[in-house]
């Protein structure tokens, strides 16, 4: 029994489903195993935003975070979206 509610809130993703997306992100960035890869679901509060987008922060040791964004929710992130992701930052990693 759920004691609090918090609107319409999705359960969170599947562990095997954000398993996928880190390592799509670690082929697509050429990440090993030093770098950390997180992969989370968002409300965009922004009107021009899907609503539920992935977020994903890349930990390189020594270096500024990264944050790419996909506006899909997790479980629909395919490994088209993060390679789109990566050519649309701008950065090399």
């Amino acid at each position: 029994m759920a004691l609090f509610s918090f609107g319409n809130r999705r359960p969170p993703a599947d562990q095997g489903v954000r398993t996928r997306v880190v390592d799509w992100v670690r082929r697509c960035g050429g990440f090993d195993a030093a770098v950390t890869v997180k992969a989370s679901e968002i409300v965009c509060a922004d009107p021009a935003c899907p609503g539920i987008e992935t977020v994903i922060l890349i930990l390189v040791p020594g270096r500024p975070t990264r944050a790419l964004k996909v506006a899909r929710p997790l479980p629909e992130v395919t490994e088209a979206d993060i390679a789109a992701a990566f050519a649309g930052e701008g950065t090399a990693a």
